[in-house]
């Protein structure tokens, strides 16, 4: 899912072609999209775009007389620019804005349709889509700390609560924890004052570090590889590779359709989380330890290599 650096640098390459540019239209591909009545999508015709601003992970297009369009990609959602007219593509096409000079393409690839669009007439309409969660980089140390102590949840869970903090999901909320130094099933009316300082630095230079590594990568153009998978990453991804601060091989818990990555190294003491399915299938045979599980899988090889021969 696009999250806050991957949407800042859309609205970067959005205000760049279209700010300022009337609506010619909007060509819907698929009805699941559009999850409003009124206003009609009519009446964006031939307005002119006057801002571009962001509710936490939904992107907004204001337009002239308090009209807003507000867009949240969802996991698999994703913005292209093309020239005049172009048509969206047939299995993945949602919809297509029309401008004087190019088309905003929606596309969705995948078969859950997730994706979804509102038409919203004034600020007041615009306030019932924001879940509330605070803007991390405009925030102050006691503001984070008590967003995140408004309940007592783990450390993934906080961070990716919309309702708490705003523009984080699964891929940076796994960055910002390793950089941390912090367990994801730490809780957060546990951490200590020096653990919730550093979780709130963390935060901080993980998003401005993301943007602007994006902003770099992009340029002019408009973004076209928006993953959640990036070589660069510390450890969100990389299930077994290396961790790029100890070596040690980096972990993860798996969870529905989420997975949760960490260095049990660097994270948390060496313990190993358990993952449930796993778990389950092990019970007590399950490794409590890096170095416990290293040697298993050290045997389990060795056994391999003596069957081969």
């Amino acid at each position: 899912m696009p999250e806050l650096p991957d949407l800042t640098v859309y609205l970067d390459a959005l205000e760049r072609r279209v700010l300022g540019q009337p609506l010619e239209g909007i060509r819907l591909a698929s009805v699941s999209l559009l999850r409003s009545v009124d206003p009609p999508l009519s009446a964006f015709t031939g307005k002119r775009v006057v801002a571009f601003r962001r509710i936490g992970k939904r992107l907004v297009f204001g337009f002239e007389a308090d009209l807003f369009l507000v867009l949240h990609l969802m996991i698999a959602g994703r913005l292209r620019w093309k020239e005049r007219g172009a048509r969206p593509p047939g299995r993945i096409g949602h919809a297509a804005f029309d401008f004087p000079n190019g088309t905003l393409i929606l596309t969705e690839a995948s078969a859950k349709k997730r994706a979804s669009l509102y038409a919203v007439r004034g600020e007041a309409g615009l306030a019932a889509h924001d879940p509330g969660g605070i803007e991390v980089l405009g925030a102050d140390l006691a503001a984070f700390a008590a967003a995140l102590r408004r309940e007592n949840h783990t450390l993934k869970r906080a961070l990716t609560d919309p309702r708490l903090l705003a523009g984080i999901g699964n891929a940076y909320s796994d960055e910002i924890l390793h950089r941390a130094r912090l367990s994801p099933v730490a809780l957060t009316q546990r951490l200590g004052e020096e653990e919730m300082t550093r979780l709130f630095a963390a935060t901080q230079e993980t998003l401005r570090l993301w943007t602007e590594r994006l902003r770099a990568q992009t340029g002019d153009a408009f973004p076209e590889k928006v993953t959640a998978f990036r070589p660069e990453m510390a450890v969100h991804g990389r299930y077994r590779e290396p961790c790029p601060t100890c070596g040690a091989p980096v972990q993860r818990i798996v969870h529905a359709e989420n997975e949760t990555n960490y260095c049990a190294r660097c994270q948390t003491g060496g313990k190993l989380l358990a993952d449930r399915a796993l778990s389950r299938l092990l019970k007590e045979d399950w490794p409590r330890t890096l170095e416990e599980l290293e040697e298993r899988r050290g045997g389990a090889a060795q056994a391999h290599a003596s069957r081969e021969r």
